[in-house]
Order: C-alpha cells, then structure tokens, then sequence
C-alpha cells in the first residue's frame, strides 16, 4: 500500500501558500486494508474513507467513465491494480495533479500519514506526470486530459480558481474545451444545488469577478445565469461611467466585496442588485429608470431557480429594491427616512440592514475612480436607526390606545416620533417634533 498526498494541498505549497486542507490517494490496497488501520468508509459512489483522528480524506486510487450527461453519469473503478498514474490521469487541471508520496505508520494504537519532507523540498520529490509545475510557473490554468471534458462541474471548479489565482490564465486549448462543452449542452445537466455550491465558493474568493469573466468568455454564463450575461452592453447611466457596461460596473462591485471582506450574503446581492437594467426591451431607455423592481422579480426567479437559502435570497431582494433609495438618501427628510427604514424592515432586522448598507457602500465604491471615496449614505442611516430605535414605541403605543386611536393611527404615532427622533440625530430638534 502507497500513499500520495494529492492536489490542492501540494499545488499551494508550491505556491508558498497555507496548507488548509489535504487530500490523500491510496494505491495498492483495498477498502478492508484502510478499515483494518481504523479508518471510516463515508464515500458511497466511490470508496472514501476518513482518517480515525485527523478526518482528512483518504481515497483509493480510481478510475472513471462517463456513462450519461452532466455531473453524475460516471462510473467508478477503484482496485489495487489502478496506478497513481491512472487517478492523476482523471483530475481537471494540471496543477491539481500532482502528487507527494507519504508513510503511513504506527504512532501507539493509531495509523498516522505525513510527508516526511520539510516543504522547501517537495518540489524536487513532486510526482508530475502533466506539467503542473510548468504550469505554476507560468500562470496557467490548463486540462490534464480528456477526462475533463465529460464532468461540466470542472468550468464551474476552473472559474473559482481563476478568482483565487488571479494573474492565472485560462490555457487556449482549455479555452475551446469549455466552449465545446457548452456547446454540447453538458452544462445544461447540471444540478442546481452543485451550481450555487461553487458559486458561492467563487463569490468568497480574493478577485471574485474572475470567475464570472471566464464563464462568460466560454458561453457558460450565458445559460447559468442568463439574467446576469443580459448585462453585458448595457451602458451605464451617462451620470456614472457611460464608457463602462453594466456588466463591468457589476464584476468591480463584487472585487469591491472582496476588498471590504464583504460575507457572501451581501456578495450574492451585489452580484444580483442591477439584473433589471438588461432585462428592459431595447426600445425602452434609459434603462435604469424602474431597474430595482425588474432586479427584484428576477432576484427571486433565480434564488428560486438555483434553491439559494433564504438569508441570501433576502437580502438581495431587498438590495435590488432599495440600493438606489439608499444611494440618494442624504437628500430625504426624517421621515422619508424613517419609511426607507420600514421597508427595508431595519428595525426587526438591524444585522441585515447593515448588510444592505454594506452592499450599497460596495455598489457605490465599485466605479471607476471610487474605489477610496468615502459612502456617507452609510453612516448617516446607521445613526438615524440608532436614533429611531431610541423611542419607546410601547409607551407611545400605550397613550395613543388610552387616547382612543387604533392600529393604522398607533402606528403613525410611532413613525412620527421615530421621525422627531431622526431629526434631531441629524440636524437638531425641531420644534414641531412635540408629538407624546
């Protein structure tokens, strides 16, 4: 039995980047041999198994054949005699297949595994039988083989690779297999649940709009998210930056997320807020005019479409709606405030509106020669919640029934007082602000 550290682990190493997660490749055994050192089976298409104490993974060497479209038409070989050559021959990308050999030995009552190299010597002893090394030397983001094409998860696993390692490019002839694979439909077949699964893995790395770029360029975005390649073309409003699209206007707000280490809620909303300026007929112009409500309807087809859960599918609704409110609310009375502050329903839910003024910071911040300028929009509506949440809405609540008012009349009390209370935060008291 011999085992290889495979992968991601070995290709950041190399790339003198933390270690976070590592990968194991078993050859030359069977599933009662890695039971016997104590490990646990959990793999149920294919044999992985779990280290008793570490939990790394641990599969044994395998082959695959594609037997049906998209992602789970595969069947499995995994058997002593498949060589560490046949398991590096099925992974995506050259610098994925590469690989380290490890020992395996007792430590008391327990097997452990380890690369008995210190890491400033692994490049000499890596296995690399598709140029993965060249290819981290050079930038480049290359398909080991054949194999590639028949798993269409693979574009959506290059693309989020692509906006890790952002000065990586996409190799020409990897370029055409992804064009091809579109063209085939095999993107088509994808399950919803893995398509939202790598996007939002996308979405969390360093220059997410690279993966967005490179699915765009292949023709995948195009029938993932439709809504959003719509985008491409569509000019910005000429107050803004008319010499770049809505679509580039869209990739520099989600590199703004990053840069403000945004939580993938408020990037899944900022990727989604501007979806209405592409779906308006070409006729009808200036297409931002009534963009948020058309943004909203398909912000809710799509959380619907790839079943995204319901804390990010909230906020981008609210985001598409109200952005623009926000983004003009320095020039609103108290009480347009205090309405802004109700329908974005700020005060049962304070987190997620300071997550909708996140997101709006990145939307305002993602333009061309914004990136440093300061979003007062922010602070101020953060200090007339603070204010707003000030009045004692029960006491209020409490005179207004004593006096005879009912619900409809209760609650206009209340936003007149939160109204008062906005005010003075602001600008000061005012002297009709008297209300009990």
């Amino acid at each position: 039995m011999q085992i290889y550290l495979v992968g991601g682990a070995v290709r950041d190493a190399l790339l003198g980047l933390p270690v976070k997660d590592r990968d194991w490749v078993v050859v030359g055994a069977d599933p009662d041999a890695l039971r016997q050192a104590g490990f646990v089976a959990v793999g149920k298409d294919f044999p992985v198994f779990l280290h008793p104490t570490s939990h790394e993974e641990f599969a044994l060497a395998r082959t695959e054949r594609k037997t049906g479209p998209g992602y789970h038409g595969f069947a499995f070989h995994a058997a002593p005699d498949v060589t560490l050559q046949d398991d590096l021959e099925r992974r995506d990308l050259s610098i994925n297949a590469l690989a380290l050999p490890a020992q395996l030995h007792r430590v008391g009552d327990r097997f452990e595994v380890d690369v008995p190299l210190p890491v400033d010597q692994w490049a000499a002893a890596v296995i690399d039988p598709h140029g993965g090394m060249r290819d981290l030397q050079q930038r480049v983001l290359r398909h080991v083989g054949a194999a590639f094409r028949e798993d269409p998860v693979r574009i959506l696993r290059l693309a989020r690779l692509a906006a890790r390692f952002a000065d990586f490019s996409v190799a020409p002839a990897t370029q055409s297999v992804m064009r091809e694979m579109v063209a085939s439909g095999e993107v088509d077949h994808l399950v919803a649940e893995r398509v939202w699964q790598e996007l939002a893995k996308g979405l969390m790395e360093r220059t997410p709009s690279r993966m967005f770029t490179v699915l765009h360029n292949c023709g995948a975005l195009q029938r993932l998210l439709p809504e959003l390649a719509a985008l491409d073309g569509v000019a910005q409003r000429a107050d803004y930056h008319p010499e770049i699209d809505t679509l580039v206007h869209v990739l520099l707000v989600l590199d703004m997320c990053a840069q403000l280490q945004a939580p993938l809620t408020v990037r899944l909303a900022c990727l989604l807020h501007d979806l209405g300026k592409g779906n308006t007929p070409a006729d009808v112009l200036p297409r931002h005019i009534g963009h948020e409500q058309r943004s909203a309807t398909l912000v809710q087809r799509i959380c619907a479409r790839l079943r995204i859960p319901n804390d990010c599918r909230e906020l981008a609704d609210v985001v598409a709606r109200e952005h623009s409110n926000v983004h003009r609310s320095s020039s609103l009375g108290a009480a347009a405030l205090v309405r802004l502050l109700e329908r974005c329903d700020a005060f049962r839910k304070p987190e997620r509106f300071d997550e909708l003024l996140l997101a709006c910071e990145c939307d305002a911040r993602g333009r061309l020669g914004l990136h440093d300028q300061p979003y007062p929009a922010r602070p101020r509506l953060q200090a007339a919640l603070a204010a707003a949440q000030q009045v004692a809405t029960a006491d209020i609540a409490a005179l207004a029934g004593a006096s005879g008012l009912k619900g409809p009349q209760i609650g206009e009390r209340i936003h007149q007082a939160r109204a008062a209370a906005v005010h003075a935060a602001l600008h000061g008291p005012s002297p009709e602000s008297s209300h009990p």
